[in-house]
């Protein structure tokens, strides 16, 4: 029996206020961190550990809370994600200190990641395999729009009052989202045990391999010992997963080629995306001279034309697979990097603003395709694991954009040159992007069916 109308609009509801609830708290609090740094008398860059555990804790909790999920039941553990994430939202608002605020961030991350694992499973069991396109689409225009509004929200917000109530602008998101949630559908709850000891490895391996890459810049030494430590755990992990039916780490949808090229796309094109828009920041302010509000105002092109493409996207994908999909959006995410990075300083903001409109174009209609061929790959019963497969590879390639942005500004020391290596160093990997994904594409058509 089709779940009726009223309780598919509530599904969509509780599902897209939850992901807005944690884009829009990301975007605020990323305009916070100089005043929070005043706030509490320490250094900017000490203030990033506000962001830092945040992340970690989303990358650490992804794919725990997908083995979880499949074992008590989506729809109880994305609501105790949105409760998570809501309380500790109050708690930061009141929090005397920094330590205490990374503290309770981390308690955010874990509950932003169960939202993030278990949203888009939660919108397929909903509307049907058939309405996963439909789903993904408005999924990705909702995370467009809050990332766009994001910053804006923050700054008005901070315009008005103090950094508190940073934290207490998402509440009516969570409280709609938990009220609309009563009527999402139950899914899982298998009833398996769960492998502790795996969580611990996984968590372990994404910490140090976290680690690893944000010493990579400044401490080479330590980030390789951190990377020992992440091979390590892994080797430990690998060992202990390869074979088993639900494991932690999806092994059992990495071994089919479609889902693992899927991921290291998502993963490169992730990495153009974060490099470039750090790139084109600060080109703009640094070596352009512009203020924030021309830069905010520009990069406000790019989601922008995310949402626009995650709408006209699906119809067409009714006339070209999702590999040549991917590969399309991909090479015209590349073409506006490598235009951002090449066109003269003389020209004006005006040129920038059509290659971030064509950044935003290409990397929405790759992330529509790229998604919903990793949820078609993946059986329903592992939707959960796929979208914790996801949201790994997209914090992996958001990671190392930044780090790559960072690693090149070190080493460059003009304004004008660094942000432009910046972008072009983004279009190489949203090229390597598009060529996977055009591989993809063809072994898919040679061989006339999926994995």
């Amino acid at each position: 029996m089709s779940p009726s109308p009223a309780r598919l609009r509530w599904s969509i509801v509780a599902v897209l206020a939850a992901m807005a609830l944690a884009v829009l708290d990301a975007g605020m609090v990323n305009v916070a961190l100089p005043t929070l740094g005043r706030a509490f008398g320490i250094p900017p860059g000490e203030a990033l550990l506000a962001v830092s555990a945040y992340q970690l804790a989303l990358l650490i909790g992804l794919l725990p809370c997908a083995h979880l999920a499949e074992r008590l039941g989506f729809r109880r553990f994305f609501i105790g994600g949105v409760g998570l994430f809501g309380f500790a939202s109050l708690l930061c608002a009141v929090a005397p200190s920094l330590p205490l605020l990374v503290a309770i961030r981390s308690a955010q991350g874990l509950g932003a990641a169960a939202i993030m694992a278990l949203g888009v499973a939660l919108l397929r069991a909903a509307l049907g395999t058939d309405r996963l396109a439909d789903a993904i689409g408005w999924n990705a225009l909702t995370i467009a729009i809050c990332s766009a509004a994001g910053p804006t929200l923050g700054a008005l917000v901070l315009s008005l009052g103090s950094w508190r109530w940073l934290f207490l602008a998402g509440l009516p998101f969570s409280i709609v989202a938990l009220i609309a949630a009563r009527r999402l559908p139950e899914v899982g709850a298998t009833g398996d045990p769960v492998d502790i000891f795996a969580i611990v490895l996984h968590a372990a391996t994404a910490a140090s391999l976290f680690g690893a890459m944000r010493k990579f810049a400044d401490h080479p030494l330590v980030a390789t010992l951190w990377l020992a430590a992440a091979l390590l755990s892994f080797t430990l992990l690998l060992r202990r997963e390869r074979g088993r039916e639900r494991p932690v780490l999806p092994f059992d949808l990495l071994t089919r080629p479609r889902f693992r090229a899927s991921v290291l796309a998502s993963v490169c094109c992730f990495t153009a995306q974060s490099a470039g828009l750090v790139g084109l920041t600060f080109y703009l302010q640094n070596g352009l001279g512009h203020g924030p509000m021309v830069t905010g105002l520009l990069l406000t092109c790019w989601p922008i034309a995310v949402g626009m493409t995650s709408i006209a996207a699906r119809r067409l994908g009714e006339r070209i697979d999702a590999g040549g999909q991917c590969a399309l959006g991909a090479t015209l995410l590349a073409i506006g990097l490598a235009l951002s990075a090449s066109l003269p300083p003389e020209g004006g903001v005006a040129p920038l603003a059509v290659a971030a409109l064509a950044c935003g174009g290409g990397f929405g209609m790759f992330q529509l395709a790229n998604n919903r061929n990793l949820f078609l790959i993946a059986p329903e019963e592992r939707s959960a694991a796929a979208g914790g497969m996801q949201g790994t590879a997209r914090l992996m390639g958001q990671t190392a954009g930044t780090l790559l942005a960072a690693l090149l500004f070190a080493s460059i020391a003009s304004n004008v040159v660094a942000p432009r290596a910046g972008l072009a160093a983004a279009a190489i990997f949203a090229f390597a992007a598009a060529l996977i994904s055009w591989r993809q594409s063809s072994v898919s058509t040679s061989h006339g069916k999926a994995d």
